[in-house]
């Protein structure tokens, strides 16, 4: 059996990703202070919250895994990046785009700034069109993993 290891870029990717599932963690407590009623928000502020959250979690976590399967294509340059690097971003982009449009007091629809959360799912297609692309090449090439 080959093993894989991962390439530089995706080593330090991957570990500014591991260290902001801090920030990640911190929005966990936010929560926990808005279900026990500490912080007061309207409905849709709690279900934005919600969802920024969660965005930010899974999308955290697809671009852990995106990093292995750029590693297993032989992407490399601009390429490369916008595979390791797009899905990363979509996760800041789309959970910020909840929160801030979401801001102000009383607050019980988007502002302006939900601009945000879709250039972060643009961020999120290219990254994963990007990605997807490469793995179907490689494998109809038969193209060996990237070392």
């Amino acid at each position: 059996m080959q093993t894989m290891q991962l390439s530089r870029e995706s080593r330090r990717i991957g570990g500014l990703l591991l260290l902001a599932i801090v920030t990640i963690e911190f929005g966990g407590f936010y929560l926990t202070r808005v279900a026990s009623g500490q912080v007061e928000l309207t409905d849709f502020q709690v279900a934005f919250s919600r969802a920024g959250h969660a965005h930010a979690g899974v999308l955290v976590t697809l671009s852990l895994v995106a990093l292995i399967l750029a590693d297993a294509t032989s992407l490399r340059g601009v390429l490369g990046y916008i595979a390791r690097l797009a899905i990363p971003l979509a996760a800041i982009l789309m959970s910020a785009g909840f929160f801030v449009s979401s801001m102000g007091a009383g607050r019980t629809e988007p502002n302006g700034l939900i601009l945000v959360l879709w250039l972060g799912a643009g961020s999120l297609t290219v990254g994963v069109i990007c990605l997807g692309v490469a793995l179907l090449r490689s494998s109809f090439k038969g193209a060996e993993p990237a070392s």
